[in-house]
C-alpha cells in the first residue's frame, strides 16, 4: 500500500495547482470547455464497474485525451492552458462519477488519479508545443505526427500508474501487471487512443461538431465490449456448473473445487502468471476433478493426492477427454491432463492445481493445525511430486491471509 499515497498526493497536488492557476487567470472558450466538459460526464456516467473490465470509461478517457491535445477550434487557435485542461477533466469526472461514488462500485479514488495524472502530462507536453510554428494550425503531418508520440507517451505513462496501483492494491508482481496493461493497449486501448487523435484533429478542423460524430463508433464499440465480457460471465458460470457435478453425484466434497480454484488463482497472481493464464488456470482447477466421474467406485472423500500415480494419471486422462468433450479451451484440456505428470514435465498451472488440490485435501478436516501440517508434507515432498517456486508461492499467500477460501457448500 506504500506506493499508493504518493500517486494519491501527486494527483492531489496537481489538481489543487490547476485548479488555483485557472481560478487565477480565469476560464477560456467556455463554450468549448463545456463541450468536453459535458462529453467527459456522459462518458463517466456510462462508466462500467465490472471487477475485470480494463478501459471501464473509455468515452470518458478519449474525451479527456481529446481535450488535453486540442490545438484549435474550428481553425481558430485554442485559448487553454495545461491547468485548465486538467480542472476541467477533474470536475467533468467527478461530476460524472457521483453514482458511482455514491454506490461505492469502483475504486473511484485510483481511477481520479490516473485520470488527472496522464491528462495532465499529456497536456503538459503539448499545450507548449502547439504554440510552435509547425503546430500553430492545429492539422498537418506534424501536428498528427505530435499527436502520435505523445499518445504513446501518455498510453505508456498510463500503464505504469494502473500497474503500480494494482501492484499496491492486490500484491501482484508488477511486471506481470504491466504487461498485462500493455497488452490490453492493443484492444480497447488502441480504439481509446485513436478516438481521441481523432476527436482533436476533428475538431480542429470541423469545430464542435465533430465530437458527437467520432464519439459513435467507441459507444458502439464499448456495448460490443460489454456484451463479451458478458458471454464470458455466462462461460465461466457454465464451468462452475460442470465443475459441481462430481459434488452433486458425491464423488468429491462440497465447495472443493472452488476453494482449490480461488487459492489456485492466488497462487498464480503471486508467480506473475497473465490475465489469460489465470483463466486458463481457474478453468482448469474448476475441472480438475471431474474424471471422476468416469470412475466405478468414488475415491474416498475424493482425495486422488493419496492415490498411486497410475491412477492418478488415469483419472487426469479421463478428465482431459471429458474437458475436450464440453467444448472447453484445449489449453484447459492439457492443464487436467498433465496435473499428475512428473513435476519437470508439467506446465506451470499444472504444477499449481497439483500442489494446491494436495493441500487442500490434506488440510481439510485436519483441525486448526491441518494447513500448517499439509504444508509442511508439501515442502518434504518438492524433491519429486511438487514444485518449490509453487510450495513456496503457496505459503506466502497463506502467510498474507488475503484470501478467503468459500466455505463447503
Amino acid at each position: 500500500m506504500t506506493v499508493l499515497r504518493p500517486i494519491h498526493a501527486c494527483a492531489a497536488l496537481t489538481a489543487a495547482a490547476c485548479l488555483v492557476v485557472t481560478l487565477w487567470t480565469g476560464l477560456r472558450d467556455a463554450r468549448v470547455a463545456l463541450a468536453f466538459g459535458v462529453l467527459i460526464a456522459v462518458g463517466e456516467l456510462t462508466r462500467w464497474s465490472g471487477t475485470r473490465v480494463r478501459q471501464a470509461a473509455p468515452l470518458g478517457t478519449a474525451g479527456s485525451l481529446s481535450y488535453a491535445l486540442l490545438g484549435a477550434d474550428a481553425g481558430q487557435p485554442a485559448g487553454h492552458g495545461a491547468a485548465q485542461v486538467v480542472t476541467v477533466v477533474l470536475a467533468a469526472s467527478l461530476l460524472g462519477g457521483v453514482p458511482h461514488i455514491w454506490c461505492g462500485r469502483s475504486p473511484t479514488l485510483d481511477h481520479l488519479a490516473r485520470r488527472v495524472l496522464t491528462v495532465g502530462f499529456a497536456a503538459v507536453c503539448f499545450q507548449p508545443l502547439r504554440h510552435r510554428h509547425a503546430f500553430a494550425d492545429g492539422s498537418g503531418p506534424a501536428h498528427a505526427l505530435l499527436l502520435l508520440v505523445l499518445l504513446l507517451l501518455t498510453a505508456l505513462c498510463d500503464a505504469l500508474l494502473a500497474a503500480s496501483l494494482g501492484h499496491a492494491r492486490t500484491g501482484r508482481p508488477f511486471g506481470a501487471l504491466l504487461r498485462d496493461e500493455l497488452r490490453g493497449l492493443r484492444g480497447i486501448g488502441s480504439a481509446v487512443c485513436a478516438t481521441g487523435a481523432v476527436m482533436a484533429l476533428g475538431v480542429a478542423v470541423a469545430g464542435l461538431w465533430a465530437l458527437p460524430v467520432f464519439c459513435l463508433p467507441l459507444l458502439l464499440a464499448q456495448l460490443s465490449v460489454r456484451r463479451y465480457a458478458a458471454v464470458r460471465a455466462t462461460y465461466r458460470q457454465t464451468i462452475a456448473s460442470l465443475a459441481r457435478a462430481t459434488e452433486i453425484a458425491g464423488y468429491t466434497p462440497a465447495g472443493h473445487a472452488r476453494r482449490v480454484a480461488a487459492l489456485s488463482l492466488a497462487v498464480g497472481r503471486d508467480l506473475g502468471l497473465t490475465r489469460p493464464e489465470l483463466a486458463v488456470l481457474e478453468y482448469a482447477a474448476l475441472m480438475h476433478d471431474i474424471g471422476q466421474l468416469s470412475l466405478l467406485d468414488p475415491v474416498p472423500a475424493g482425495a486422488t493426492a493419496a492415490l498411486p500415480v497410475p491412477e492418478q494419471r488415469r483419472i487426469a486422462l479421463l478428465g482431459g477427454a471429458v474437458v475436450r468433450q464440453t467444448g472447453v479451451a484445449a489449453a484447459v484440456a492439457v492443464v487436467v491432463e498433465r496435473q499428475a505428470d512428473p513435476c519437470a514435465e508439467q506446465p506451470l498451472a499444472a504444477r499449481i492445481v497439483r500442489a494446491v488440490n494436495a493441500f487442500e485435501e490434506k488440510s481439510r478436516d485436519a483441525g486448526p493445525d491441518g494447513p500448517l501440517r499439509a504444508l509442511e508434507e508439501l515442502r518434504l515432498a518438492t524433491a519429486g511430486d511438487y514444485a518449490p517456486e509453487v510450495v513456496e508461492s503457496l505459503a506466502r499467500v497463506l502467510a498474507r491471509g488475503s484470501l478467503t477460501l468459500p466455505t463447503a457448500g
